[in-house]
């Protein structure tokens, strides 16, 4: 299957948009304003070579033309917004408004402002009327990155929003009718945080009427090469160079490297060797790699190296079971997290990512432990 590379428009930060400019596909979204976009080179990069993104391609395919919400799951840098505005140009909304927020850049104080709009005077500094995100995504289609990011309290009015299907501004009481379709994203599973009382389980299952999972971009070799051409064509057009290529090395290199950062990561080393490489051509020694390297998974996790560190974890928790000590789970769920914590030099953001659920679990097993205040 040959890459889709759908350019669907073209935005610098800090600049405002020229549709004259715009490479024009067959369906061109019609978007909010700059300001309201979290977009990148990346969250156009429509390639599915591999036969892992053949697949999901074809489920969105199947998704997409209903109303259905969508929840996107996925690690950081996998294309998630990608999808979401795959899935929105294969609606029949694709020609209103697409709205991208990431619900994990506003404190719990804002949020709610931001999703649902105010009146003037609803609080402190509310000197105009504001439309939110829900109202400015209108027949279209409303991307909430970060889902798990939202306070229970919000959770409860989005929830209600999606059941009544009209919003309440901050300060009003008359409800405002609204139709959008919601796709949601997380980088964490949203079951364990269910499990663990952070995010409502009837919001999670009005959510997750579809859901994709987008594999990584190490379990999708065949996308590599192409995702690494469609960056170098966009940065060098964006750089004003000539063609530039990729040489052999360079090539075999991208392949072998396994890629935690996944399609953030390869646009950002692609980036960098545009900056330094010469004479048009990108050389192994351009490639400027994470030293991060994970562990492809083995086909028989009990032989080799790769289990020494499972058999250690095992002989400390059976001493532990040995010991018959009470509140075990409680007890090593808090040295975990402390540990973590420690690790992230006291980083609530960073100790989320590296243990895989949201920063709202974080931070209350961190205010529960007396690590941080609840005030902070």
């Amino acid at each position: 299957m040959n890459k889709v590379n759908n350019h669907f428009f073209d935005y610098t930060p800090g600049q405002q948009a020229e549709p004259a400019r715009v490479e024009k596909p067959a369906n061109l979204l019609t978007l909010p304003n700059p300001h309201e976009l979290t977009t990148s080179i990346r969250a156009t990069a429509q390639v599915f070579e591999d036969p892992k993104s053949v697949a999901l391609l074809n489920r969105i395919r199947m998704i997409a033309p209903s109303d259905a919400n969508v929840l996107v799951i996925g690690e950081t840098g996998t294309g998630k917004e990608l999808i979401a505005r795959y899935v929105h140009e294969l609606s029949n909304r694709k020609d209103k408004p697409f709205v991208a927020v990431n619900c994990g850049a506003f404190s719990e104080s804002l949020v709610e402002s931001e999703l649902f709009g105010h009146e003037k005077g609803a609080f402190t500094g509310a000197f105009s009327s504001k439309v939110g995100w829900f109202e400015a995504a209108n027949t279209g289609t409303l991307f909430l990155d970060e889902i798990g990011d939202l306070p229970l309290s919000i959770q409860v009015k989005l929830l209600r929003v999606l059941q009544e299907r009209e919003v309440v501004r901050l300060g009003a009481r008359k409800p405002i009718p609204i139709n959008v379709r919601l796709v949601a994203a997380t980088n964490v599973r949203l079951e364990e945080a269910v499990l663990a009382g952070h995010f409502r389980e009837d919001l999670f299952y009005r959510l997750r009427v579809a859901h994709l999972e987008l594999p990584t971009l190490r379990n999708r070799p065949g996308d590599i090469i192409p995702l690494a051409e469609y960056f170098v064509s966009e940065y060098r057009r964006r750089l004003g160079y000539n063609e530039i290529r990729l040489d052999e090395d360079a090539r075999n290199k991208l392949i072998k490297h396994s890629w935690p950062g996944n399609i953030r990561e390869l646009e950002n080393v692609i980036h960098h060797a545009l900056l330094i490489c010469k004479n048009n051509i990108v050389r192994s020694e351009d490639l400027q790699l994470s030293s991060i390297q994970l562990q492809k998974p083995r086909e028989n996790p009990g032989t080799g190296s790769g289990s020494d560190g499972n058999s250690r974890l095992n002989d400390a928790l059976y001493q532990l079971f040995e010991a018959g000590q009470s509140g075990l789970y409680d007890h090593l769920e808090e040295s975990i997290i402390r540990a973590a914590y420690n690790y992230c030099h006291n980083n609530a953001a960073q100790t989320a990512k590296l243990l895989g659920v949201s920063r709202n679990i974080v931070r209350a097993r961190l205010i529960k432990m007396g690590a941080i205040n609840a005030l902070r």
